[in-house]
């Protein structure tokens, strides 16, 4: 079977993840050979830089709002973490998730596809939190230290090459002595498991969904090594580990369900439906959504699917049918009502978009889905005012999206307000990496601002080099 540079490089990727994040993601404070906090979130940031190369990281304000409420939420049973977690979604059908350096966590979209219920994926992330809470990696800082960073470069620079030299690279840092430091003990998987149990029933969901969700991911083996699910590979399982947690489950009734795990989960079919529809094969996603319709006619969440990706493929009248349906099963859902209204904003129904999005944002002022959708609608209007009172108040719920900045450009411009929209301009493109257009924009942005002293101010900031891990 032919395989792409790109797919050999993301197995190669794959592959020395684990040196790296087995090596450097655990700060101990009682390990004086640790890696300091700062020394953690820099190589964090670089961590990061080196999954963007290889990775497709989901930009979804509904996805990525979602995704990190369900880590933030779980992870408040958590008392010590010297970093704040951030949780991401990679573009990848692999059964997978991991925890990186820094306080970072990402999960797979084949994963979440593969989980039916929220407290199936929770049960994964729970586990994550578990191994970094217990610091089972405190010891392979010290390991990855006795590398040495001449090594460590070599990893990163054979990741970046890719093809034969990468894999001689690796193979040889593999043969020191390392592959066999890169696996969990059973006594750290059943550490984790028994910490992951608590932080499910801390946040009221069903600490059983740990054995439905390893049942799935050992149903996912196929015949070959390079076709265990990638999970499998830094997370063992097995049957003792799974009747351990089963003891746990009947020996500890489940808490009572609180109000926050309630909403998450009431959210996440949408969730999960979105990612199968936006980022998985269009196809089988359409025969997924269609054979949960057969079997239960009344299924919002296999409408909405549905729906999204007829907007997708830009037939607005079914995109609308299948969207409509779901808003009867589901009135209100936030998220039906912005795939609605979307698709309204793509058809030219402004006015409708407008109507629906309102009511989301009474219920959820912050909503960063409805207002980007908002503000276009306003944009789509000449009503730039609005849009730019929009997309500045976007601005102050990190992560931005990039478009936000591009966007804010276009309507500062048409205001003529020509300062604001070359600023707003080299931002956009700073955040995509082309250096030399936004400083164009800046350099634009700075003759046209002379005597604003605060405008000065943030264009010299900006043109500081681009943080990394943003």
């Amino acid at each position: 079977m032919f395989i792409s540079r790109l797919q050999r490089q993301q197995r190669l990727f794959r592959a020395v993840l684990c040196v790296l994040f087995l090596s450097f993601i655990s700060w101990s404070p009682k390990d004086a050979m640790a890696l300091s906090i700062e020394e953690e979130t820099t190589l964090g940031d670089e961590f990061f830089a080196q999954v963007q190369k290889y990775f497709t990281v989901v930009e979804d304000d509904f996805l990525n709002d979602y995704i990190n409420r369900v880590g933030k939420y779980l992870s408040e049973a958590i008392e010590v973490n010297p970093f704040p977690f951030r949780f991401y979604i990679l573009k990848d059908g692999s059964l997978n998730a991991f925890a990186a350096p820094g306080g970072r966590i990402f999960i797979f979209t084949g994963l979440i596809t593969e989980t039916d219920r929220l407290p199936e994926l929770a049960a994964v992330i729970c586990h994550e939190l578990g191994h970094v809470s217990a610091r089972h990696l405190s010891a392979r800082v010290d390991q990855g230290k006795k590398i040495g960073l001449a090594t460590l470069a070599g990893i990163l620079a054979g990741v970046l090459i890719g093809g034969p030299a990468a894999g001689a690279i690796i193979t040889g840092t593999m043969a020191a002595g390392i592959q066999t430091q890169l696996h969990y003990s059973r006594n750290d998987e059943r550490e984790a498991d028994q910490l992951g149990f608590s932080y499910m029933r801390s946040a009221g969901l069903d600490p059983g969904s740990m054995v439905s969700v390893l049942s799935k991911i050992e149903r996912g083996r196929w015949m070959g090594t390079d076709k265990v699910p990638a999970y499998l590979l830094t997370h063992p399982t097995g049957p003792e580990r799974m009747a351990n947690i089963d003891t746990l489950t009947r020996e500890h009734p489940d808490l009572a369900q609180r109000e926050e795990a309630l909403r998450l989960a009431e959210e996440y079919p949408f969730f999960r439906a979105s990612v199968l529809a936006l980022h998985m094969d269009s196809s089988d996603a359409m025969r997924s959504f269609r054979a949960e319709i057969k079997k239960n006619p009344g299924s919002a969440p296999g409408y909405y699917g549905l729906g999204l990706i007829m907007k997708q493929r830009a037939d607005f009248a079914v995109a609308s049918e299948y969207l409509s349906r779901a808003m009867r099963y589901a009135p209100h859902s936030a998220a039906v009502s912005r795939g609605l209204a979307e698709m309204y904003q793509s058809s030219g129904n402004t006015e409708d978009a407008i109507a629906l999005l309102n009511k989301v944002l009474e219920k959820d002022r912050d909503d960063k889905a409805a207002l980007f959708i908002l503000a276009g609608c306003y944009q789509s209007k000449e009503e730039h005012e609005k849009a730019v009172s929009i997309y500045e108040r976007l601005k102050a719920f990190p992560p931005v999206r990039d478009d936000v900045f591009h966007n804010l450009g276009v309507s500062y411009g048409k205001l003529d307000r020509l300062s604001h929209a070359h600023f707003n301009f080299g931002f956009f493109f700073k955040k995509k990496g082309d250096m030399r257009m936004a400083r164009f924009h800046f350099e634009k942005a700075r003759e046209l601002s002379a005597g604003d002293k605060e405008m000065l101010e943030r264009i010299e900031k900006a043109l500081q080099p681009k943080p990394r891990g943003n």
